[in-house]
């Protein structure tokens, strides 16, 4: 690998950025950074300058010295940090890694590339953190960080829990999922904000399942619904209540 293609990529590590996080302050396409990363493409002039201005580090130095050569450089450490640390570290994915994620979900040096943080009342797991997007799990706010723990498959689903859910067509998803125990096949995803309605999955288009462990939002932050939005909501739950006694007395 050239000592540029090298650099490009200590630096990004440094920063702990994703190779998208990097692309997206670059200007490119994550695509073109990962060619430049594996000396499949030479970075143009202006790519250098701007890495030059961003890390303070001279065009002469990114061309010609090895960066992350010298014993104590900061990876180094930060490996030995991570190796040294008694709490789990756990990934976070921001909504704009959503789309990536999709891809490189199963991918060990895509899921490397996320930033990590450790919560001190998590034990032993496989813990992953996902920021949301939308109002549909109000009063749980758009922006807020859902911290999870892995589970495996149908079996495992505790009904009625909130999860965060990864399938094929609609992504990365936060719910309430209830089973179907008479069909292992599908589930349903029911939103907190009865405005949405419950929909139903196949279990065959369900990639990851992540029961929530913890819910991280700003200092400050509550959900703001107006005075036609709560009315509305609460005609919902009425139609809904009226349907559930028409039915029982059916």
């Amino acid at each position: 690998m050239s000592v540029v293609c090298q650099n490009l990529k200590y630096l990004r590590k440094q920063k702990a950025w994703t190779q998208q996080e990097f692309a997206d302050k670059l200007g490119i396409k994550r695509s073109l950074l990962g060619a430049y990363e594996e000396e499949r493409a030479e970075p143009r002039t202006e790519i250098l300058e701007q890495v030059s201005d961003m890390f303070r580090v001279s065009i002469d130095d990114l061309l010609r010295r090895d960066l992350g050569s010298q014993k104590d450089n900061f990876l180094e450490k930060r490996r030995q940090l991570k190796l040294g640390s008694s709490r789990q570290a756990i990934q976070f994915v921001p909504v704009k890694a959503a789309a990536g994620y999709l891809a490189g979900y199963n991918d060990d040096e895509f899921i490397e590339e996320l930033n990590t943080f450790t919560l001190p009342m998590l034990g032993a797991g496989d813990y992953r953190a996902f920021e949301i997007a939308g109002d549909s799990m109000l009063p749980v706010t758009s922006g807020s960080v859902i911290v999870c723990h892995k589970v495996e498959g149908w079996d495992e689903i505790k009904n009625n829990e909130t999860y965060v859910v990864i399938t094929s067509r609609e992504g990365i998803v936060f719910k309430r999922i209830l089973k179907n125990n008479r069909s292992k096949s599908k589930i349903t995803l029911v939103s907190d904000n009865p405005q949405f309605e419950p929909y139903g999955v196949d279990m065959e288009e369900v990639l990851e399942l992540w029961q929530s462990d913890a819910v991280i939002s700003k200092a400050g932050q509550q959900s703001r619904m107006s005075v036609n939005h709560l009315a509305d909501m609460v005609s919902h739950l009425q139609d809904q209540v009226s349907l559930l006694k028409k039915k029982l007395k059916d």
